[in-house]
């Protein structure tokens, strides 16, 4: 580890390993919490040595995308999705106007076509917590474009939801599905899990999923058929029990993985593989 790792503190000890391999589906390696930053290549070997084996490295800005497109070239274990995010666009237009939004979601379709290893368009979506009514429509003009762009290019749509259950669900439907989509970091009940699979879309979920107060969600991760479910971090938040609060990394996911076996009473090996089965077809195939 790092010496800059160290500095919000020691990270959490490495869980035991995992039975068979699995892909954390969403992770910013890019973003530093609490004075820690660790390297990419160190962070990908610690998720490997605990059976993460792969990784889908989200940029959701400029910047970002550009470095999820660089380390998906330079890293093996990585592939890369890129969007602005949902509390972006609006920020672009209010601090550079209408022109430097076009020239932000350009740069963005540039990105998206310029690697097989990227795989995905996101995260997009809705943000009703960080974003007012102010921002609300360019935020559907931004989800719509990148509906269009994944279409188009034949990627994986990759949601962000954030307290906006009903009107992700009216954009997707008025805009129509891509081919594979995700809605990452799950966050609904199972009503809301059963119109986003009833649409075809693979469930991701978070640390989140093992907090105590979050019963509504184990219920949304109990009636998901075995092949739709994915696993992610959002590292370097949402870290799982009994670590929650703290930074998260990939090799941290079998904490989640155990969690949700145990809640579905299915064998942790079982579980383990169709999560790595479900995220190659959820992301277009293996790398």
């Amino acid at each position: 580890m790092s010496s800059s790792a160290r500095a919000g503190g020691e990270r959490p000890p490495a869980p035991e390993p995992l039975p068979h391999p699995v892909v954390d589906n969403h992770c910013h390696l890019d973003i530093g919490r609490d004075g820690q930053v660790w390297d990419a290549a160190e962070a990908i070997v610690a998720a490997a040595e605990v059976g993460v084996t792969r990784i889908v490295q989200i940029g959701c800005d400029l910047r970002g995308a550009a470095w999820a497109v660089a380390a998906a070239e330079q890293h093996d274990a990585l592939v890369a999705g890129v969007a602005l995010h949902p509390n972006e666009a609006p920020r672009i237009l209010s601090s550079g106007g209408r022109a430097a939004l076009e020239e932000a979601w350009t740069e963005i379709e540039r990105l998206a076509g310029a690697h097989d290893r990227v795989r995905a368009v996101g995260e997009t979506g809705l943000d009703a917590f960080r974003t007012g009514e102010e921002g609300r429509a360019v935020q559907v003009e931004s989800f719509v474009r990148h509906i269009d762009l994944a279409k188009r290019l034949d990627k994986t749509l990759v949601i962000h939801d954030r307290d906006t259950h009903d009107e992700v669900l009216e954009v997707l439907d008025a805009e129509g599905v891509p081919e594979r989509w995700v809605m990452h970091c799950f966050s609904g009940d199972a009503d809301f899990a059963r119109a986003c699979l009833d649409r075809g879309a693979h469930l991701s979920f978070a640390g989140t999923v093992t907090f105590k107060n979050a019963e509504p969600l184990r219920e949304a991760l109990r009636i998901t058929p075995l092949d739709r479910v994915l696993v992610e971090t959002d590292a370097p938040y949402l870290t799982p029990a009994p670590y929650r609060g703290r930074t998260n990394a990939s090799y941290l996911v079998p904490l989640t993985v155990r969690a949700m076996a145990a809640e579905l009473g299915t064998d942790l090996g079982e579980l383990c593989a169709a999560i790595d089965a479900n995220t190659e077809r959820a992301f277009g195939g293996t790398w």
